[in-house]
């Protein structure tokens, strides 16, 4: 029996990202002379895209929507400048992924970070090799929750599987897809996980690939 495509988002389910978004952020406001943002507030902005999260820091400082194009633009360079410094692995996620990839699961990446920082950071933390098929914010015209680049990267890994990760935007995008949903706890998620589709919770990465056993059996 092969072995079912796992496809995982990146940021708050594989790596803690937001101190780097922080730094990105704040140079930009720095700059402005505006007001930094702390670590829970940049938290708070994840998960829609760096789009929705340069709304999200305009509005946050009171900023003319009519200068997002420049905001953006300075946020993305920003964020570039600066992507893999501080961002890190959670832990037992580097194990959890090789015993998976060793009992034969094809591995892929669904995330609504651009593809370009996506793979920078997958270079710097030395895992550009562990995924084949990585789906970026900007890979097609929508982004999570629409389920299409879900189904992009499960089509790329050769059918159906089992989405992970850690937001509500991720366990809506796995429901509107029609795939199992394992929740990892210790993301960013911003409501209550008994509010939240999901085939399981875990909130520790070696408890992950026994999980993803007993759960594989529910894909379609």
């Amino acid at each position: 029996m092969t072995a079912a495509p796992i496809v995982f988002d990146l940021d708050g389910t594989l790596v803690h990202s937001a101190p780097d978004i922080q730094l990105g952020v704040n140079r930009v406001m720095a700059a402005r002379g505006l007001a930094e943002f702390s670590l829970p507030e940049i938290i708070s902005f994840i998960g829609n895209g760096l789009p929705k999260l340069t709304e999200r820091v305009m509005e946050a400082r009171g900023l003319d929507t009519g200068a997002f194009d420049t905001i953006h633009a300075e946020v993305a360079t920003s964020y570039d400048e600066v992507n893999g410094r501080l961002t890190t692995l959670y832990p037992g996620v580097a194990d959890a992924l090789a015993r998976l990839s060793a009992e034969g699961h094809p591995l892929g990446l669904c995330t609504n970070k651009p593809l370009g920082p996506t793979r920078d950071v997958l270079v710097a933390l030395g895992m550009a090799d562990m995924f084949a098929a990585v789906v970026g914010g900007d890979t097609l015209t929508v982004k999570k929750p629409d389920p299409a680049p879900l189904h992009k990267a499960f089509d790329a890994l050769g059918g159906a599987g089992v989405y992970v990760g850690d937001s509500e935007i991720d366990a809506a995008t796995a429901e509107a897809a029609g795939v199992p949903f394992l929740l990892y706890a210790g993301g960013y998620r911003k409501v209550r996980v008994d509010d939240m589709h999901r085939s399981a919770v875990f909130d520790r990465f070696d408890a992950l690939p026994d999980l993803i056993g007993k759960t594989a059996g529910l894909v379609a």
